[in-house]
């Protein structure tokens, strides 16, 4: 069975435009069936059972540090000793399973020839780490397989223009994946500092005037773009 997986707000767009503003299961299904029709949305592949084992191990690395940011934040904001000694041994415990699944993907991305030379391909970018670089794998497997625009889009970091006539609006971004868009500011942080080509590509933003978050956001965009085509080319190579 061909399917295709498309942004659930474009196609309530597409039923707003035709005047149904109401939504049921029936209303949804021909909705549905109409866009498909008439926008042929690309088909995706399944993806491999490694590839969704390494989706699953950082799902839940994700959910684990969630957890124990929120246990954290709740035992320092508690006055009393005997609720934060109980506290103590599930953060404890919380920490060993983050360790512990960390070593699970770092194995599993080994253990596969494609997975462990794409990591190694990504971490050439200097500010891309083994957590971002199976973060980006196992949230965008479509990396290695797009174009400039569509990299910066599904990342949520290419501006979207708000122009009307003599009028010209503010560019922001929008959409994307968030979990991808949250590892690609982090690495953005370190590339801004520690990356020569991206240092200076982000000093000369500010220097120009440009808003210290919008020049970052800019290096986010340069990273994704620049991390795709090391994908998508083998034979290139960073200067």
């Amino acid at each position: 069975m061909a399917v295709s997986l498309v942004n659930a707000a474009r196609v309530r767009a597409f039923a707003r435009a035709q005047g149904l503003l109401a939504k049921t299961d029936r209303i949804d299904a021909a909705v549905l069936r109409e866009f498909g029709e008439l926008l042929q949305p690309e088909q995706m592949s399944a993806p491999s059972p490694q590839r969704q084992r390494l989706a699953a191990l950082v799902q839940r690395r994700e959910q684990l540090i969630s957890i124990l940011m929120m246990e954290q934040q709740r035992m320092t904001q508690t006055r009393d000793p005997l609720v934060r000694k109980l506290g103590r041994p599930l953060v404890k415990e919380l920490e060993r399973q983050i360790k512990q699944i960390e070593e699970m993907i770092e194995q599993h991305i080994d253990d596969d020839d494609t997975l462990r030379g794409q990591s190694e391909r990504l971490q050439q970018v200097k500010g891309i780490g083994k957590v971002t670089a199976s973060t980006l794998l196992a949230e965008l497997p479509e990396l290695g397989h797009l174009t400039r625009n569509e990299a910066g889009a599904l990342a949520g970091v290419a501006p979207c223009n708000r122009d009307s006539g003599m009028h010209r609006g503010r560019r922001t971004i929008r959409g994307g994946r968030v979990k991808v868009r949250r590892v690609l500011y982090m690495a953005a942080t370190v590339a801004s500092r520690f990356n020569p080509i991206l240092k200076a590509f982000y000093q000369r933003l500010v220097a120009a005037g440009k808003p210290k978050k919008v020049a970052l956001t800019a290096v986010m965009r340069k990273l994704v773009v620049l991390l795709n085509q090391l994908l998508k080319n083998p034979e290139f190579t960073l200067a």
